[in-house]
């Protein structure tokens, strides 16, 4: 049984999450609200966690998660990749009822994204992220900061569903979710905390 929880950290809001876009690639800064936001989620998990420095902080390399993650209270100890969001493809930058106007029905979660990844492959980034995490827990609390659909795809490989089952956890920008065990089950204990002022 592990000592540490991975605690997941969505990035706050920026333009594009506030407009619907998909923002895969793309580099956005946070808004002012935004990093008030992160500022508040910092406040919010130090209520929950304590202030104990965690075995092991990570974040996707974009922007908007890095300082997320600082605005939060947390310094990375490195940047990875594998925490990058879903590859959206020729979808990037495009809202869900734009994509719908030529692919009817279309969501991330059911239909392939032209060009980006598709759910295998981001199930197996999440797989080596969470991989990763279970190692590091005996040393204590792990957080991963990154982005909406990857954080609900980390979410559902920890409870052992399919990485389309995210689409059934609620991440909002910013908020946390928790993920923990029970006697060597992994179980789901918070998700979409935040504070949404």
């Amino acid at each position: 049984m592990s000592s540490g929880r991975v605690f997941l950290l969505r990035h706050g809001q920026t333009e594009w999450s506030v407009s619907g876009k998909h923002t895969g690639r793309t580099d956005i800064p946070l808004t002012d609200r935004g990093r008030g936001l992160a500022e508040a989620a910092g406040e919010l998990i130090r209520r929950v966690r304590g202030d104990g420095k965690p075995a092991l902080v990570v974040s996707s390399p974009r922007s908007r998660a890095r300082t997320t993650a600082e605005l939060a209270g947390f310094v990375p100890d490195r940047l990875d990749e594998r925490l990058g969001e879903w590859d959206y493809g020729s979808y990037e930058g495009r809202t869900t009822p734009e994509i719908r106007e030529t692919d009817p029905g279309w969501t991330v979660w059911s239909h392939p994204s032209p060009g980006g990844e598709t759910p295998e492959q981001v199930a197996a980034r999440a797989d080596g992220v969470l991989d990763e995490a279970r190692a590091a827990l005996p040393d204590g609390d792990v957080v991963l900061v990154g982005h909406g659909h990857f954080s609900r795809v980390l979410i559902a490989r920890w409870v052992g569903l399919a990485a389309t089952a995210g689409v059934r956890f609620a991440m909002e920008a910013p908020s946390w979710a928790v993920l923990g065990d029970e006697r060597g089950v992994p179980r789901l204990d918070h998700v979409n905390l935040g504070v949404f002022l």
